[in-house]
């Protein structure tokens, strides 16, 4: 008898700086996109869960990074179906002209990692695997769609390291 393996799903998330406020004309055609985009993931194979602020339809309006980044966190049940979403659906239109609304990053943008299956993950949370990501590259807590790990292969991977909390990390460094 071979033990179980929990359910888990793939928490994102994305950072990205505006090159003008929101409400600029020159950001309208992203406006535009908002609705239909977020609507496209929410009805989305796979997909779990999206941060949106209270009593918005999305989340832009939070600024949890700065004030002039905007974030989108979500969760989804596999790698896959997040990478369906973001390149085989209308979300890619928006990220084909991401140039005209967004400054062009010159550090990781996008993180990746597995949650129990149920869990929400909080914006501090991604937050501090993004930073995890910018300080040590890619590894089974913080990944790309490049550089990515199963579930398996990070479950396996993080039971074999010690657990290190985030100030402790920093000051060992």
């Amino acid at each position: 008898m071979t033990a179980s393996t929990p359910a888990v799903h793939l928490a994102h998330l994305n950072v990205a700086t505006l090159r003008y406020p929101l409400d600029d004309p020159r950001m309208a055609p992203f406006v535009e996109l908002l609705d239909p985009v977020n609507a496209a993931a929410d009805g989305a194979t796979g997909f779990v869960w999206r941060l949106v602020e209270e009593g918005k339809a999305d989340a832009t309006g939070l600024r949890p990074a700065g004030e002039d980044v905007v974030v989108t966190l979500s969760v989804w049940e596999s790698r896959e179906a997040l990478w369906e979403f973001t390149y085989r659906s209308g979300h890619l239109e928006a990220m084909q002209r991401r140039r005209e609304w967004f400054e062009r990053h010159v550090e990781a943008h996008l993180v990746l990692w597995w949650v129990p299956a149920g869990h929400l993950p909080t914006v501090d949370e991604a937050l501090e695997r993004l930073a995890d990501l910018r300080a040590h590259g890619p590894s089974p807590r913080a990944f790309t769609f490049t550089s990515s790990y199963s579930a398996a292969e990070a479950a396996e991977r993080l039971q074999s390291v010690p657990s290190v909390p985030p100030a402790a990390r920093s000051v060992q460094e």
